[in-house]
């Protein structure tokens, strides 16, 4: 007589010795200090957070620094001269000519950080030298 009740396929689920193998990572991929397994690679690499200064400026962070400014500025001035389209008129123009500033202010700033560590990295240079 044929089975009346079809039995439910499951996932198989581990081996003969009845041990379930894990997949593998499945996420990101591992860095070049995972990947070697050392672990004073990998110590070295958390212990270094970046820093925020050492990231070259972008447009885009110009342009929100620039949008956040030029809104505190419209609502300064519809508060004070309570004239909607003149400050309205102003908007594209000062968020426009703030994003320029903005931008080139923290290339300065940047590009200024950057000679700064380059010098202390080389009078480090020459003192190590210096000293043997």
């Amino acid at each position: 007589m044929a089975q009346t009740k079809r039995k439910r396929q499951t996932k198989h689920r581990g081996n003969a010795a009845g041990v379930v193998e894990s997949r593998g990572r499945t996420g990101r991929k591992p860095t070049t200090a995972e990947k070697s397994g050392d672990p004073q690679k990998m110590a070295k690499a958390k212990a270094k957070p970046t820093d925020k200064r050492d990231i070259p400026p972008t447009w885009r962070g110009a342009f929100v620094k620039a949008m956040f400014a030029t809104i505190v500025l419209l609502v300064v001035l519809l508060l004070v001269l309570k004239q909607s389209n003149g400050a309205l008129g102003a908007f594209p123009i000062v968020l426009g000519a703030y994003t320029v500033v903005s931008y080139y202010t923290d290339k300065w700033m940047y590009d200024r950080r950057q000679r700064r560590k380059a010098l202390e990295r080389s009078r480090g240079r020459d003192a190590k030298a210096g000293s043997k």
